[in-house]
């Protein structure tokens, strides 16, 4: 296990999870499995406790801990995504599996995880500050899944 790693706290649903994320994002897989020893708060001998994974390289742990947490949008995974049609895809996959839309590029999955999908050009437009960075942020701010084609032309004026 590597030295620092992200616990992302489970109902019942890690593996679940865990599989969804390896078959969305590239440079992702489930890597270890294991039961609990033996009977816990939320679950019994033998079930699933934790489940170890990768998201894009980064390094999870996730942890059938019970109903007593939730997520909330203070944490999320940000993807950068290179053009649209990498953008509409994992919008679609995490919105189509039971997530949630939300605003600026932002969406939820089904387990409550919250993702911005981020295409560069939004990123770029931001970093490039001034007159570019306000209009880009002006047009971000009225979407839900971001538009590219929106964007490039708010970065122009």
């Amino acid at each position: 296990m590597p030295k620092t790693t992200i616990c992302l706290w489970f109902d019942k649903d890690a593996e679940a999870a865990a599989r969804f994320y390896a078959q969305t994002f590239p440079d992702s897989a489930v890597t270890a499995i294991h039961h609990a020893p033996g009977d816990y708060p939320s679950g019994k001998a033998g079930e699933v406790l934790t489940v170890e994974f990768t998201v894009t390289g980064i390094p999870c742990l996730g942890l059938n801990g019970g109903p007593a947490f939730r997520h909330s949008e203070a944490f999320s995974f940000q993807i950068a995504t290179e053009d649209q049609a990498e953008t509409d895809r994992y919008w679609a996959a995490i919105v189509g599996n039971g997530g949630q839309e939300s605003e600026c590029g932002w969406c939820k999955d089904r387990w409550g995880i919250s993702w911005q999908i981020t295409p560069r050009v939004l990123t770029d437009a931001l970093a490039a500050g001034g007159a570019e960075a306000k209009r880009a942020f002006a047009a971000m701010m009225t979407m839900k899944k971001i538009d590219v084609a929106a964007i490039e032309s708010a970065r122009r004026g």
